[in-house]
């Protein structure tokens, strides 16, 4: 879609002075300090807020509660020409780098946010910007689209940038915000044009739309999936009402929407959207016909290891299978399929993706040996997301007792503490009550909190340690005489726990059970 520049073609990077105007143009710009004739002239190519990656030429951002002047320095030294900062650290700054110019903002976040876009040269004109929100699904829609684009003619792919990994052609690691700031955002951005990849396919949270970390970003496709309450805290959103409105956002910078109708305030979302150059409707509501969508969904059917379907739009009635369980992924496969038609990507480069798609920590299989007894291991988090994977997995594993293990973050979502035991109660046999990313909190207390909140009736455990408990949960899944499905929430695919101010190593959980299920075997032959 994107042509205004080739991808991997070399920017017009700007410079000092020009980013100076255009921060005063903005009304950002309290002052500038030390910004000679010469310096105005310096060549500005990136931006950085972390220290570590700071290079020559680029204009280094001071932020966040814990900013230290060292990491200034350490900016300095790897090249950095100038730095922003806000009013309240000018004066400590310029006697710690005297030598560099500094750009005082009035609104540090929108500042940083319309530097980084201009200091990187805008990379999103000259590649496709795929962004993704909702409360549910993000992920599994950008492995889809991913996993498609991989497998397209060119074989060029795409990059990625969301909750459980970023890739952007240059570099990959395991993500530690779904959207990263801006800096860091416009310099992936940049890395996906000059590795020559011609999309990046990214999940927007509500706090990267709130918080201006994608403002003056061109969007190319703009996919709404859902709506729920979460992330209503003190920390995050006041209310539902600003967590929606962040939402929306999206639409104000896209220039096609793509949305669910099968989704709660649907014509809120849709009448949002419709400032956008273009919307395409989907659905995957149970007897969808005709005129229900622009892209819509029959004849679903689960298939061992995943979900066949037809689907429909403009280019017809195709058969289409995704090879992940969970009913609700047909939603998330359909929001692939609408996204990829108005990319142009053809039908047996959808087709092939879906059919071969993996996304790590979401609703991924784990069988054993004994045919009664399996896992899903899903980053399933919030009550939306419960509420379509145990009614999922309540079908597709009917018969077997189901064991759900969870918990819930420390210092952030507090609803989650009522509304998951609540939810989880609906339909699980036995709850263990687990630690999951505890930050500032003890695992103690939140799974003391999830316990006071649980149903009388429900059967549930408290073990802090999350391999052990997931060691009690095989014990009891292979104890069970009709079979158990054991299902391992929010951690997914995950290598850190947090506590604290540090992501700590752990194993993932689905290491952890395939190592107590072979100890289960091994000790069952041994008895035997």
């Amino acid at each position: 879609m994107n042509t205004t520049e080739a991808a991997g073609a070399t920017p017009a990077y700007t410079t000092l002075g020009s980013l100076v105007e255009l921060l005063r143009r903005e009304g950002l710009l309290l002052r500038v300090d030390g910004l000679t004739g010469d310096a105005a002239g310096q060549e500005v190519t990136g931006a950085d807020c972390d220290s570590r990656v700071a290079a020559p030429g680029h204009v280094f951002v001071c932020k966040g509660a814990a900013f230290k002047p060292a990491y200034l320095t350490s900016a300095v030294e790897r090249g950095a020409v100038a730095y922003l900062c806000e009013e309240r650290l000018a004066d400590q700054l310029a006697a710690t780098c005297p030598d560099r110019p500094a750009l005082v903002a009035s609104n540090l976040r929108l500042a940083m946010a319309r530097l980084s876009a201009q200091a990187w040269g805008h990379p999103d004109r000259a590649i496709d910007i795929v962004g993704i929100t909702g409360t549910k699904g993000k992920s599994t829609v950008a492995y889809m689209l991913r996993t498609i684009l991989d497998r397209g003619e060119t074989g060029s792919g795409a990059g990625i940038m969301g909750s459980i990994d970023t890739y952007d052609g240059i570099e990959s690691f395991e993500s530690v915000n779904t959207t990263p700031e801006s800096p860091d955002l416009w310099r992936h951005l940049a890395n996906t044009r000059d590795a020559g990849l011609p999309c990046m396919v990214m999940e927007v949270s509500s706090q990267a739309l709130k918080y201006d970390r994608v403002i003056d970003l061109g969007i190319d496709v703009a996919c709404f999936l859902n709506i729920g309450r979460d992330h209503i805290s003190p920390v995050e959103h006041p209310d539902f009402e600003d967590y929606f409105e962040s939402k929306l956002r999206i639409f104000d910078q896209a220039r096609v929407a793509v949305v669910s109708r099968d989704m709660d305030h649907a014509d809120e979302v849709l009448a949002r959207a419709r400032r956008c150059e273009r919307v395409v409707t989907i659905s995957a509501a149970e007897g969808a016909t005709e005129g229900c969508a622009d892209v819509w969904a029959s004849d679903v059917r689960p298939q061992r290891g995943g979900i066949a379907f037809v689907v429909h739009s403009t280019r017809g009635a195709r058969e289409m299978m995704v090879s992940m369980p969970g009913l609700f992924n047909v939603d998330n496969a359909l929001a692939a399929v609408a996204i990829c038609e108005v990319l142009g990507v053809d039908d047996a480069d959808i087709a092939a993706g879906l059919a071969h798609v993996r996304v790590p920590g979401r609703m991924e299989l784990l069988e054993t040996d004994d045919p009664r007894v399996c896992a899903l291991v899903d980053y399933a988090h919030n009550k939306l997301s419960y509420q379509r994977f145990f009614s999922s997995v309540s079908k597709e594993f009917a018969g077997r007792r189901i064991i759900a293990l969870f918990g819930a973050p420390g210092d952030k979502a507090q609803e989650r503490r009522r509304e998951l035991p609540e939810e989880a109660s609906r339909w699980a046999d036995l709850i263990i009550y687990t630690e999951e990313d505890p930050a500032h909190e003890r695992v103690e207390d939140i799974c003391a909190q999830m316990a006071a909140n649980t149903p009388a009736d429900q059967e549930f455990e408290v073990i802090c340690d999350r391999p052990a408990a997931i060691a009690r949960a095989v014990e009891e899944a292979f104890a069970a005489p009709e079979g158990a499905v054991v299902c391992l929430l929010a951690k997914g695919d995950e290598t850190r726990q947090h506590e604290g101010d540090a992501f700590v190593p752990c194993e993932t959980d689905g290491d952890i059970f395939a190592r107590e299920v072979a100890r289960h075997f091994g000790e069952s032959s041994a008895r035997g």
